[in-house]
C-alpha cells in the first residue's frame, strides 16, 4: 500500500510541475525577430549616456577596467557567461553589457534585436596562461614560438577572419583535424566550451577559433590535446596552480601577469557596449517556441547533452551519497563510547566543512589539495560531497540514537545480545526511524548541490544546459529542461529511501526475525 502512495505522490508532483512549466510557456513575453531598422529601445545610443546606469560584464574579464573612468555612478553586475546578460538586458535588470566585439556579433546572429553603441568602449588583447608545472618553462617557450610563427606567415590572421569576421554557426568548422604523433604526452587545456566562436561544443565535439589553435600547436610540438570545458573564473587559478597546462583566452592585465605566465597576446579585438533594439515582430509566439526546442534538443542531437550530463550528476550523486553514508556510519561507530581522539577528529573536520561554502569546498580540493594531479573533476566532486554528506550522516545518527532511551541498550544486553548485536539488531532500525526523514532531506540537498561542480570543470547536468544555452542563445528551454531531469532524479532517490524505510521498519519485522541468532536465556 506504501509502495503505492509514493507512485501516487511522485505522478501528483509530476503532474503539478508539468502544469506550471506550461503556465509559464504560455506566459512568456510574445518575443519576434527583428527585421528593419532598429533604435535603442531605451534611448541609449553614447557610452556618457550609461551614466548612473546598471551594466553587465562577465566575471573575470577585467573588461569594466577599460571604460570605469568614462562613466560615473554606474553598477556593475557580474555574470558568469555573457550569454547570461541576454535575457538580464531583455528583462531590463541591466541597461546595458559590456563584451568584445567579436562575442557580440556570434550573439546577434542568433539575437538580431541586439545593437551595439558606435563608440568603441576600448580594446583588449588575449593570451594563453601556462600552467605551474614541471613543463611550463617548456611550454612557454614553445607557445611563444608558435605565436610569432602565426603572426609573421599570417596564419592568425586567417584564423581570425574564418572564426571571427565570417562567423556563421552553420558553417564555421574545423575542416581538417590535424594529426598529433602525441610522443610527448598529452596536455590539459582549459577553456569556457560554450563560448562561440572561440570554444564551443559541436557535434558532440569541441569547436571553435581556440581548440583549432590548440590544436595546430599540439600537431606542431607532438602533444595529445584535452581539453576541459569550466567556468571561465576558473581557468586561470587551475593553471597557476598547476592543474592545467593550458588557459585559453585570459584577458592581458599587469596584475595578472605579476602572478603567472602569460604569452605574447594571440588576437585582439574591441570593446563594445551592447543595448536592445526597437524592432518589427516576423516570427509568432508559437513559431518562435518550436524553433527554440529544435534548437535546443532536436539540432545536433543535443538531446544527448542532456543525457550525459545527468548521468554524470546521478553517477556522483549516488557514489557521494554510498561514500558519505559509510564515512559518516564509521565515524559514529567510532565516537559513540566516547573515545576523545576520534571524537576531536570528528569535531574538527565537521566543524570546518559546515563552516565552508561548498563551492568553495570543491575549488580548495580542485586547485589546492589536488592542484597538482590531474585526478578528474568527476572524483573530486566525489571525494568532496562524500566528506559533506559523511558530516550530515554524523549529525542524524547522534540525533537517532539519542532518541533513544539507554534502557533499550540495557535490556537487549540482558537477553544476551552482544554490543553491536544490540545496536544492529535493536537500536539501529528504531534509530533510523528518527533519521531517515532526514537523510531524504539530504539526499534531496545533495543531487541540487551537485550543480556548482562546473566550477571545477565537470560536464554535469547544469553545465551541459549551460553549453547548450551558450550555442542557441535561448535560456527556457534549456532550463526547464534541466530543472525536470534533476526533479526526476530526486523523486526517483526519494522513492528508493522510501523503500528502505519500510524494509526495516521494527513493526514489520517477525519475532523470529529480531531474535535469529540469540539464546534466550530461561
Amino acid at each position: 500500500m506504501r509502495k503505492i502512495n509514493d507512485m501516487t505522490n511522485i505522478r501528483r508532483k509530476a503532474a503539478v510541475l508539468m502544469a506550471l512549466l506550461l503556465t509559464a510557456a504560455l506566459a512568456l513575453p510574445l518575443f519576434a525577430y527583428a527585421s528593419g531598422d532598429m533604435i535603442p529601445k531605451n534611448g541609449i545610443t553614447t557610452i556618457k549616456e550609461l551614466d548612473n546606469k546598471k551594466i553587465g560584464v562577465q566575471t573575470g574579464v577585467l573588461y569594466e577596467d577599460e571604460i570605469k573612468d568614462e562613466i560615473e555612478g554606474e553598477e556593475w553586475a557580474y555574470y558568469k557567461m555573457p550569454n547570461d546578460m541576454i535575457p538580464a538586458l531583455e528583462s531590463n535588470k541591466i541597461d546595458a553589457y559590456l563584451i568584445e566585439e567579436v562575442g557580440f556579433y556570434a550573439q546577434r546572429y542568433e539575437h538580431p534585436e541586439l545593437m551595439r553603441l558606435e563608440e568603441k568602449a576600448g580594446e583588449s588583447q588575449f593570451a594563453v596562461i601556462i600552467g605551474n608545472n614541471e613543463k611550463q618553462e617548456r611550454l612557454y617557450k614553445e607557445m611563444e614560438e608558435f605565436i610569432a610563427e602565426g603572426k609573421a606567415s599570417g596564419w592568425l590572421d586567417q584564423l581570425y577572419d574564418y572564426w571571427v569576421k565570417n562567423w556563421n554557426p552553420n558553417t564555421c568548422k574545423i575542416e581538417n583535424i590535424p594529426t598529433t604523433t602525441g610522443e610527448n604526452g598529452s596536455v590539459i587545456i582549459a577553456i569556457e566550451g560554450g563560448y562561440e566562436p572561440f570554444s564551443f561544443e559541436s557535434n558532440g565535439e569541441f569547436s571553435g577559433y581556440d581548440v583549432e589553435f590548440m590544436m595546430n600547436f599540439c600537431a606542431k610540438y607532438g602533444y595529445q590535446w584535452d581539453f576541459w570545458a569550466m567556468e571561465f573564473d576558473s581557468i586561470a587559478p587551475g593553471a597557476i596552480a598547476g592543474k592545467y597546462d593550458f588557459g585559453m583566452n585570459i584577458v592581458v592585465d599587469e596584475e595578472r601577469a605579476e602572478n603567472s605566465v602569460l604569452t605574447d597576446w594571440y588576437y585582439v579585438c574591441d570593446l563594445v557596449f551592447v543595448v536592445e533594439g526597437e524592432y518589427e515582430s516576423e516570427l509568432g509566439f508559437f513559431a518562435r517556441q518550436a524553433d527554440a526546442f529544435n534548437k535546443t534538443f532536436i539540432r545536433d542531437s543535443r538531446w544527448r547533452l542532456f543525457a550525459e550530463g545527468m548521468g554524470r550528476t546521478l553517477f556522483i550523486t549516488v557514489m557521494s551519497i554510498i561514500f558519505g553514508t559509510v564515512l559518516g556510519f564509521a565515524a559514529y561507530m567510532a565516537c559513540r563510547h566516547g573515545n576523545k581522539v576520534a571524537n576531536g577528529i570528528t569535531g574538527v573536520i565537521n566543524w570546518l566543512i559546515e563552516g565552508i561554502p561548498t563551492v568553495v569546498f570543491l575549488m580548495i580540493l580542485s586547485f589546492v589539495i589536488f592542484g597538482s594531479s590531474h585526478i578528474s573533476g568527476t572524483w573530486i566532486s566525489i571525494i568532496g560531497f562524500s566528506f559533506i554528506f559523511g558530516c550530515g550522516m554524523y549529525g542524524m545518527l547522534k540525533v537517532g540514537f539519542g532518541a533513544i532511551s539507554r534502557g533499550q541498550f540495557e535490556a537487549a544486553t540482558a537477553m544476551g545480545y552482544s554490543d553491536l548485536q544490540s545496536f544492529f539488531k535493536i537500536l539501529l532500525p528504531q534509530a533510523a526511524q528518527h533519521f531517515l526523514p532526514i537523510y531524504k532531506s539530504n539526499v534531496v540537498s545533495l543531487i541540487k548541490e551537485t550543480s556548482v561542480v562546473g566550477y571545477i570543470a565537470v560536464m554535469d547536468l547544469t553545465k551541459m544546459g549551460d553549453l547548450v544555452r551558450s550555442r542557441t542563445y535561448l535560456a527556457f528551454f534549456a532550463l526547464i529542461a534541466v530543472a525536470v531531469l534533476y526533479f526526476i532524479m530526486e523523486a526517483v532517490l526519494v522513492a528508493i529511501v522510501n523503500r528502505v524505510q519500510i524494509k526495516i521498519d521494527p513493526r514489520r519485522r517477525s519475532k523470529e526475525k529480531i531474535l535469529e541468532g540469540i539464546t534466550v536465556k530461561e
